[in-house]
């Protein structure tokens, strides 16, 4: 077996990065990789503008509990005229400053007549208060997303503030993933005895749609080695090659041999749990990954050696990140593979650990605040300061 800090460089090494880029409308580019850094052309915002209802004035020229006349109301996306010498202009949040005024007033520290257009300011702010400052949230030529940025939905919004309607981004690599079972049924048919449905299929395709990939699903693959050999030949012709199932040492996994049949195969088996029965190759200089069955497995795979890989080949190298947390459990048998291990974080800021570890529980998973992770050769007691791979920051 190997261990995976050993193996996982040579697997990235073969991990080529895309130079095809493509122009992505901006409703579509969420998840998408930044091809360019993205300079703004503009301020924003653009003008000096109100943070808040209430009045603009010139801190020099009013005096508290002193009526003042409103000579203008500037109402958001109007064009106000120069501020008129000693009066105030009635303003609203969002519109923008007038020439000659220098501070806002809130509306709940006023009294307004509207129909003397007078208005009493009874407490004073501080001068210049509650101004949105010309590109106080972005400056013309301030880089505001880096090459390499995974673009979130915050990053959308901030590049539509800067009028940016298509971004150039790395073309999506299409990944092709199949499972290999007889034992597989697709989640809305009938259960029959003997079958199970088909879980690893939508945790693929939702981690490589979140991690900016197109996929291509061929289905499942029967247990023969004709069928994996003729869907294995399919999956080829696109980026990327990912299976669920069938790497194992029984009688009815045939995707080790049907991989040693068209390609190569680099790795077999590595020093993990869950996810032992991992294997990775080539058929037709196209990368395979050959996933174990069981769901855990399948997660915790996917995001140790299949994600990085992706990720450089999209040129986003955004490594795992790991907290350390005490533990409130202990292990006192140690492991010959290093355990990533399902935790919650609780109330105390302590770790716990989820009862069954079996790689079969999906459920874990979704419960699990992270994955502890428990060296070769190690036992815990409760207290031990654990490395923790969070899931809310390291899977999306």
């Amino acid at each position: 077996m190997h261990k995976l800090e050993q193996i996982l460089p040579s697997i990235l090494d073969q991990a080529t990065p895309s130079t095809d880029v493509e122009n992505t409308p901006l409703a579509d580019a969420c998840n998408s990789v930044v091809a360019q850094p993205q300079i703004s052309q503009i301020n924003v915002p653009p003008q000096d503008n109100s943070a808040m209802d209430g009045f603009a004035f010139n801190y020099d020229q009013i005096e508290e509990n002193q009526p003042v006349t409103v000579s203008q109301i500037i109402y958001a996306g109007t064009s106000p005229t120069p501020l008129a010498p000693n009066t105030a202009a009635r303003i609203f949040t969002g519109s923008e400053i007038p020439a000659g005024a220098n501070t806002v007033v809130m509306q709940e520290n006023c009294e307004y007549d509207a129909e003397l257009k007078q208005v009493i300011i009874k407490k004073l702010p501080a001068a210049g208060d509650n101004i949105r400052r010309q590109g106080q949230d972005i400056a013309i030529g301030q880089t505001v997303l880096a090459q390499g940025t995974r673009l979130k939905p915050q990053d959308i919004g901030m590049l539509a503030s800067i009028g940016i309607d298509k971004i150039p981004t790395i073309k999506k690599p299409t990944v092709a993933i199949f499972s290999t079972g007889d034992e597989l049924v697709e989640p809305g048919q009938a259960l029959a005895p003997g079958k199970i449905y088909n879980s690893n299929r939508f945790l693929l395709a939702t981690y490589l749609h979140a991690l900016g990939c197109n996929t291509v699903d061929l289905g499942i693959a029967k247990d023969t080695h004709e069928d994996t050999v003729n869907i294995l030949e399919k999956a080829s012709q696109y980026d990327c090659i990912i299976t669920s199932g069938g790497v194992s040492v029984g009688e009815a996994d045939f995707v080790k041999q049907a991989v040693e049949h068209l390609g190569k195969l680099d790795v077999w088996k590595l020093a993990i749990k869950p996810g032992k029965p991992l294997a990775f190759g080539n058929i037709n200089d196209t990368p395979f990954f050959g996933l174990p069955g069981n769901p855990v497995a399948v997660f915790v795979t996917f995001l140790l050696v299949v994600k990085p890989f992706l990720q450089k080949t999209l040129g986003n190298n955004t490594p795992l990140t790991t907290r350390k947390f005490q533990a409130k459990f202990t292990v006192k048998r140690p492991g010959i593979r290093q355990h990533y291990m399902r935790v919650k974080i609780n109330a105390e800021n302590q770790l716990e650990s989820f009862p069954n570890q079996s790689s079969g529980i999906l459920s874990s998973v979704s419960w699990a605040d992270g994955l502890a992770i428990i060296p070769i050769d190690t036992t815990v007691q409760e207290g031990d300061w654990l490395d923790v791979i969070l899931l809310n920051d390291s899977v999306f």
